[in-house]
């Protein structure tokens, strides 16, 4: 089994979420401490037999799910995920993780997330927008603008965003470019966003770098997954003069001690789907991607990779999250013991949700920015994110993670709090 697959150790993503709410708690202003429980339970959670007709005539059924973890500050906002290990405590955590994100940012949404019980790479672009278009309209009443707002995720891109837009523009009678965001650019969609999450990841781990004094010049870095988000990381960090030792996907590990030709594996990616076989590096053991000597790791696959065993392995001084919930609590505990400099994936990984605000709000303005414009925005905010966690870690003398968590739930728990329960 790849160690990309998802890793029970009888203690899953939403037990991961609600462990870390547990742990912000005492941090948390006494006023807002009768709120807590609210980010314990979604608001709303939809699970849909999705049939649909196969090439070959067969009708076969699919699970999928959507999650609505809270929206108290704004519309649901999250991806969707097709993958065969989906489930629905994956897709509850992923939501909640989103909530916590949108907040830390300071964006006006809440989390979502939605997932089908799939594996992609076994169906045929026809078969596939069959399921797309039968899921949307399986969770139509829930979604929207104003509501909830889908983008893409592991398994999906832009083409399903055209197709669930489509799907649930035809029932609202008129075109709803607003509905989803990560869509092709041509229908709505925003310069920037393919690469945005990859982009928060590298403007992150510099900023902190700076803070611990790690030269990212000539540093060591291994990346976990290989899809937008490891890519375009690895790719910045190349252009920064790091040194990529070790990519880790689906397909296998590879591994150069001089660093690997980064533009190079990325083309190769491209027309072998995959980095097993380049020939610009050495194949190595899956488990020994945990063992290399390293400066920075970037975990950016799926969650549960960093498990306490790996924890205490681990050779590197900065963890930058690219995944959502790639590390558990207890290993958590290890690394910050070791001195390790974890950089979680709330604010680590939220270059996506923040250029996806920024294409909400152009296709509600009709009116679209510049690449530059959408860069330089997204910069300015992760900065400001980065800033503002580090300072609240100070302060409180706590991780950054858990300092990430209290400026998120309090914002989240205030407006709670001021919108009040209703009925009174």
């Amino acid at each position: 089994m790849s160690n990309l697959s998802y890793i029970d150790e009888n203690n899953g993503a939403w037990q991961t979420f609600l462990a870390q709410i547990d742990r912000v708690a005492p941090y948390l202003r006494e006023d807002l401490q009768d709120y807590v429980d609210t980010l314990k339970r979604p608001k709303r959670a939809l699970i849909v037999d999705v049939p649909i007709i196969m090439d070959d005539g067969k009708i076969q059924h699919f699970e999928g799910y959507r999650v609505q973890h809270n929206l108290s500050r704004g519309p649901g906002k999250g991806g969707i995920r097709y993958h065969q290990n989906v489930e629905l405590s994956e897709v509850m955590a992923l939501s909640a993780w989103m909530t916590i994100k949108s907040a830390v940012l300071n964006l006006p949404f809440g989390g979502a997330k939605g997932g089908i019980r799939v594996d992609p790479r076994k169906l045929s672009t026809r078969e596939l927008e069959r399921l797309t278009r039968r899921y949307t309209s399986e969770i139509a009443h829930i979604i929207g603008p104003q509501k909830d707002i889908p983008a893409p995720d592991v398994g999906t891109n832009a083409n399903v965003m055209g197709w669930i837009m489509d799907t649930y523009s035809s029932g609202q009678g008129h075109t709803v470019t607003g509905v989803v965001t990560g869509k092709p650019v041509h229908l709505g969609g925003s310069l920037g966003r393919v690469k945005a999450t990859g982009r928060g990841v590298y403007i992150t781990g510099c900023e902190v770098a700076k803070k611990i004094n790690l030269k990212v010049d000539g540093a060591k870095v291994a990346v976990q997954g290989f899809g937008n988000v490891g890519s375009e990381a690895a790719n910045l960090f190349h252009a920064s003069n790091a040194k990529i030792v070790c990519i880790q996907d689906h397909t296998g590990t590879v591994f150069n001690e001089n660093g690997i030709d980064v533009p190079g594996i990325i083309e190769y990616v491209a027309k072998n789907q995959g980095v097993a076989g380049f020939i610009g590096a050495t194949k190595i053991d899956d488990e020994n991607f945990w063992d290399v000597e390293m400066d920075i790791v970037i975990p950016a696959a799926l969650e549960g990779q960093i498990t306490v065993e790996r924890a205490e392995r681990l050779k590197a001084k900065m963890v930058l999250e690219g995944a959502n919930g790639p590390t558990y609590p207890e290993a958590d505990d290890i690394l910050t013991r070791r001195g390790v400099t974890m950089v979680p994936d709330v604010i680590c990984n939220a270059g996506g949700v923040t250029v996806s605000y920024f294409e909400w709000v152009q296709d509600f303005a009709s009116y679209f920015w510049s690449e530059e414009e959408i860069n330089e925005r997204l910069d300015k905010l992760m900065i400001k994110a980065v800033a503002d966690v580090w300072d609240c870690a100070t302060k409180k003398e706590c991780s950054l993670r858990t300092a990430a968590y209290i400026l998120a739930c309090e914002r989240i728990l205030e407006a709670r709090k001021e919108r009040g329960i209703f009925p009174g």
